[in-house]
């Protein structure tokens, strides 16, 4: 199964002058998470997530209509092309720890947006009976990998513990 078969299509876009305003119901009204960001030369500059517009909203005292999506995005974007096999795909990000992936075609436009959401539904048509070759099981080693952390060390960790008295 390739990307191109389980890939969502119909992708919105927005560019860096864009608002996070504009950028939230842009997503609202297109039903997504995540946005490309478009430069003035047609080029992806970086994405732009639901959740980099709640953080950058929650830490700054702005506006979401004051902030640009220029002076939220890191820049980074995670591809792959239509053709990769949705395995490949899923390794890539697990290493990334991204739980979508931009669909670039070979000219680097955009072909689409895959998503782990789009992964589970294709692994529920699997399970299903259809003929599809996806499991639930890769979506969820694909998840757990994404969203693995380190364990946490408590601060007082070096000092033992009290003793009861």
């Amino acid at each position: 199964m390739k990307v191109k078969d389980v890939m969502t299509t119909d992708t919105r876009w927005c560019g860096p002058e864009t608002s996070l305003a504009a950028a939230t119901e842009i997503m609202w009204i297109g039903d997504c998470g995540i946005l490309p960001v478009v430069g003035h030369r047609g080029d992806v500059v970086g994405v732009i997530t639901d959740r980099d517009i709640c953080i950058a909203v929650g830490i700054r005292c702005s506006l979401a209509s004051d902030i640009a999506v220029k002076d939220v995005i890191s820049g980074n974007v995670f591809a792959c092309l239509p053709d990769t096999d949705i395995r490949d795909a899923m390794e890539i990000m697990r290493a990334k720890k991204v739980r979508r992936l931009l669909a670039m075609n070979p000219d680097r436009s955009i072909a689409g947006i895959l998503s782990l959401d789009d992964i589970a539904v294709a692994a529920e048509s699997t399970a299903l009976g259809r003929k599809l070759d996806l499991s639930l099981a890769d979506v969820a080693l694909t998840l757990k990998a994404i969203c693995g952390r380190a364990l946490a060390v408590p601060q007082n960790a070096d000092r033992p513990a009290a003793a009861a008295g």
